[in-house]
């Protein structure tokens, strides 16, 4: 066969190949594809359906004790097409119960007996039909059919943590921020039924979409902050507050609604004993709260949607010889506004978000849990967290399992916006590590599911490679398409639980781009990523730079040529040029000058082997 023509058939099957490149999809995942749940255009099936609960909670804490009191009726909605034998509910706070399997440190002083559960009533009886295995607890019930409800009252408390902080407890000595304080129905859903995986302070949530009215009672002078709206403001605030509250929900300028002054007076709260704060929150992942008698409050509002006008308020709630969070109100709303108009473009869904100087990094719907820190890790921080209302809370992500769907967009919206806030940060977070011990054993595929995982393999495939994987499909698709595939995933699936077919499938359908072989590659398969210069010839003006993938990750190409007058270009190109599984592309430019040098690579292009990637003219 002449040369030239097996050459040709040889890349029209290469391809071919490429071009019809399927994934593999787990048997319990393709189940729900069977049943009609999910849909291989990435919207939700035409039988989908998730659970969902009413909440009525009331929660006594003592600040001095630590101790919480609670009280919880649950109306559990059963949408399964399946009949229901059992209710697992989990028991977060029995990551500090003596004996539970935990890979987080835990002082002996903060060990303790758990939640009780002093009472359980199904339908108005009580019962006794449990059994606690860790931070899960099984309820026996008798047959909940299909579209049945099912009302359900405990009773419960249970100490928080003073020390061992893992994204919830005492602050100082008046000071809390309480996470995962009562019993909750964990997850039944379409690909695994219950959720039985276990809290072992390591991977985190995934909660059904419900709805929470809380009352959290504590003492005089206390203040609470919590997920949701307050119903009750002129009843636990001196008139004032309120109408300051009123101010910052009506202004961009930020406004103090609590300051050291006030706090010294000590006329906030109602001169009552105690007081108790109602909550309401809609379709909301989760719930929880904060409290303390001597932080000052700062807050401002923006409008997140011009068709509607509707506003965002955001605070910065924080102990006033924190100076460093005096900026942080500023960071919040920025970050908003970013969410808001720039990426991901969509509306910031929630009418608060409420920054708390607490002892953690850590995101919850509508509250941060955030430490202080100095200017750069304050912006990366609290654009980090902030970033999170879309995912996992706008977007039911099961974090316990796909860390990376929703971590892996925190850290880009983090790259992104910090940027925006300060234009001379250069945030390479996780970057070294992932050149540094990409294609090792411990740099699994990111598909792995994260209950897999721990240490540094999680780090990795939780944070900094799905968010090169983002970055590098919005690189090739455009900020505009790929802006457009991502609302699609995004209205398909706010409010309800998406899997990663589910948004692989969302952003081939928008985009009109079959992405599998990208999703394969970086997604599924192991390797790394090695790009560097190859031959470099001229000819007259004319320069051809030939560049070797050397790696098995395709990423992008910033080519940076330097000239002997000290100026620069640079030379782009994005993942595409490796779609067909070529080796290597060429890049050509015309210049009169002299080059001096050329340099392979930019902050977020992942290269194992860097000695490469400088070609100088003294090398030709």
């Amino acid at each position: 066969m002449n040369r030239i023509l097996m050459l040709c058939l040889l890349l029209i099957i290469n391809i071919l190949t490429h071009s019809q490149v399927k994934l593999i999809i787990p048997r319990n995942i393709e189940k729900a594809f069977n049943k009609n749940t999910r849909n291989y255009s990435g919207n939700p099936g035409s039988d989908y359906w998730q659970n969902t609960a009413d909440y009525n909670i009331n929660a006594v804490f003592n600040p001095s004790t630590l101790l919480l009191n609670g009280e919880e009726t649950i109306v559990y909605t059963n949408n399964s097409p399946d009949t229901l034998n059992e209710i697992i509910f989990k028991l977060y706070p029995n990551l500090y119960k003596k004996g539970s399997v935990t890979l987080w440190k835990i002082s002996p002083e903060d060990l303790n007996k758990g939640m009780e559960i002093e009472n359980i009533q199904v339908e108005g009886k009580s019962t006794i039909a449990y059994s606690i295995d860790g931070t899960n607890m099984l309820l026996r019930i008798l047959p909940l059919y299909p579209k049945q409800k099912l009302e359900l009252k405990l009773k419960f408390n249970y100490t928080l943590n003073k020390g061992s902080h893992n994204r919830t407890g005492q602050i100082d000595p008046n000071s809390s921020f309480v996470a995962y304080f009562f019993p909750r129905i964990t997850v039944y859903d379409d690909i695994d039924g219950w959720n039985r995986a276990q809290y072992i302070g390591t991977q985190e949530f995934y909660n059904d979409f419900s709805h929470f009215k809380v009352s959290i009672t504590v003492p005089k002078e206390f203040v609470v902050w919590a997920t949701g709206s307050l119903q009750n403001c002129n009843d636990v605030f001196e008139s004032k507050f309120c109408e300051r509250i009123h101010v910052a929900e009506t202004t961009t300028k930020p406004i103090v609604i609590i300051d050291s002054l006030d706090i010294a007076e000590g006329k906030i709260t109602k001169d009552n004993p105690e007081n108790t704060w109602v909550f309401d929150a809609e379709n909301v992942t989760d719930f929880v709260f904060a409290t303390s008698n001597h932080y000052v409050w700062h807050a401002a509002s923006l409008i997140v949607d011009s068709s509607t006008n509707r506003s965002t308020r955001t605070d910065a709630v924080f102990n006033p010889n924190h100076k460093d969070y005096d900026d942080v109100l500023h960071y919040n709303l920025e970050t908003v506004k970013a969410m808001s108009f720039v990426f991901p473009k969509w509306p910031f869904p929630y009418p608060h978000i409420t920054v708390f100087d607490g002892l953690d990094q850590m995101e919850y719907p509508m509250m941060v849990n955030d430490i202080h820190l100095e200017r750069f890790d304050a912006i990366t921080t609290t654009d980090h967290e902030v970033f999170h209302t879309m995912f996992p809370f706008y977007m039911g992500i099961n974090e316990t399992k796909y860390a990376w769907m929703d971590e892996g967009w925190a850290t880009l919206g983090e790259w992104i916006i910090s940027s925006i806030i300060d234009t001379t940060i250069a945030d390479d977070y996780g970057m070294r590590r992932y050149d540094s011990l990409a294609g090792y054993e411990e740099d699994l595929p990111i598909t792995t599911p994260s209950t897999q995982l721990n240490g540094m393999s999680l780090f990795l495939n939780s944070y900094v490679k799905p968010a090169l994987g983002y970055l590098y499909v919005k690189d090739y698709l455009g900020d505009e398409l790929f802006l457009k595939s991502l609302h699609y995933y995004i209205a398909n699936w706010q409010g309800k639980h998406p899997m990663p077919f589910d948004f692989f499938n969302c952003i081939n359908t928008a985009s009109g781009k079959n992405l599998n072989w990208f999703w394969k590659q970086w997604f599924f398969e192991t390797g790394y990523p090695d790009i560097g210069i190859g031959k470099v010839k001229k000819k007259g003006n004319e320069y051809t730079v030939t560049i070797e993938k050397k790696g098995t990750k395709p990423v992008p190409i910033d080519l940076i040529i330097s000239f002997n007058d000290n100026s620069k270009i640079k030379l782009h190109r994005n993942i595409g040029v490796w779609e067909n599984g070529k080796k290597f592309t060429t890049l050509t430019f015309t210049s009169n000058k002299k080059v001096a040098k050329m340099t392979l690579g930019s902050l977020y292009i992942a290269d194992v082997n860097k000695s490469d990637n400088i070609w100088e003219e003294t090398t030709r």
